[in-house]
């Protein structure tokens, strides 16, 4: 394993929904669930479903680079929400829920937006995309129950009815990218 992992956070809706997606893919070390783009610090889940504090529900990656690209994860991402629904991921709706990319450089800000283009440009979704492409300036964690949330509970019902068919499809669309079950 490569000591020097990379970041990427993503918002694409639900958090326990893009981290059960992103857990799986090969090269990826650790995906925290957190809250990010708002101006409220230190947040609470009930602060951030209010819509006041501005922040969306996001996840944190860490990855190997030398094992898959932060393009690799931008095609993972548009792929496995839909990034034409503004503030909406199924029926979650709010602010907190909508399409972003949060970026800590210059060159992921270019890889975020040309992707955005050819992903749009390819109509993998039809419509205009709203997903927004914004510095970070701040991530927050979000609280212990949220972390690992799917692995700890896939027997729920939002589990099975919203997070299963993401995972379906992940497995499907990128097979070459999945961690091996061991």
């Amino acid at each position: 394993m490569n000591g020097n992992l990379d970041s990427a956070v993503f918002g694409g809706g639900c958090f326990w929904c893009t981290e059960a997606v992103f857990k799986r893919l090969k090269g990826v070390e650790r995906v925290e669930s957190g809250y990010a783009g708002g101006k409220t610090e230190n947040p609470t889940y009930e602060q951030v479903s209010s819509e006041e504090t501005g922040h969306a529900e996001v996840i944190k990656i860490s990855f190997d680079p030398e094992q898959i690209s932060y393009q690799d994860l931008l095609e993972v991402f548009w792929r496995t929400h839909n990034p034409t629904t503004l503030n909406q991921q199924g029926n979650d709706h709010g602010t907190q829920y909508r399409s972003i990319i949060l970026y800590s450089s210059e060159a992921e800000k270019q890889q975020a937006e040309a992707s955005k283009k050819a992903a749009e440009i390819a109509g993998i979704w039809p419509g205009k995309f709203t997903t927004e492409i914004v510095p970070l300036t701040k991530y927050y964690p979000a609280e212990g129950y949220h972390q690992n949330y799917y692995n700890d509970n896939n027997k729920q019902p939002y589990c099975v009815f919203v997070i299963d068919p993401k995972i379906q499809k992940l497995q499907k669309d990128f097979k070459d990218k999945l961690k091996t079950a061991s």
